[in-house]
Order: structure tokens, then sequence, then C-alpha cells
């Protein structure tokens, strides 16, 4: 059963910031907010060179890029093109339909 003598956090949470307000100053926030931005180690604003090798890594290591991987690109590659709705392997009917109209457009005129 709930204690209804309890405050919600949301109440907890206003109690404590107008407590923190009567004894702090307008200077005061404006200082801790000016230090945080710029002493944020999560941030790259002051250290472009950090966040270029950072971008270099991810790029790197990216597991949905083939590039250390050959053989993966390759079996996707083929897994695309048997599966492509384009290509005529389980479709004779259609692979003959379209080579007709091939060569009826075709500048020999069927020669």
């Amino acid at each position: 059963m709930a204690d209804n003598d309890k405050m919600s956090r949301s109440e907890a949470g206003k109690k404590g910031g107008d407590t923190t307000a009567k004894t702090h100053d307008k200077e005061f926030y404006e200082d801790i907010g000016h230090k945080g931005g710029q002493n944020s180690s999560g941030n790259f604003a002051n250290d472009p060179e950090r966040a270029a090798e950072a971008g270099h890594k991810g790029g790197q290591n990216s597991g949905g890029n083939f590039a250390n991987d050959p053989e993966k690109a390759s079996e996707a590659g083929q897994k695309g093109g048997h599966n492509s709705g384009g290509n005529f392997a389980n479709d004779p009917e259609k692979a003959s339909e379209a080579g007709k109209k091939g060569g009826q457009n075709s500048h020999s005129g069927g020669r």
C-alpha cells in the first residue's frame, strides 16, 4: 500500500530546486553553466583532432561496411543478385518476354 505522507519525485525535485535557488544567485548559475559547457569531456568542441580520430575509428570499425571483409561483401552481393526481382533465374517466361521486347526494339530490326 502506498504511503500518502511521501512526496513524489517531481515534488522533491521542485522543493530541492527552490531551496537551492534561495541560497545561490544568478551569477553562480551562470558560472557553473559556463564551466560545464567548456569542460565537458564528452564533447569534441575543444578538441577537433580527437573528434577526427574518433570519426576515423568509427568508420573503420563499423560492422556495416565490407572494407575489412571482402568475402562477406561478395556473399552479400551474390545474395542480392539472386534475390533481386530484376533477375530471370526463377522466371524463364519473364526472361523470354524481355528478350523478345529487346529484340523488337533493337536497331538491327531483328536481322
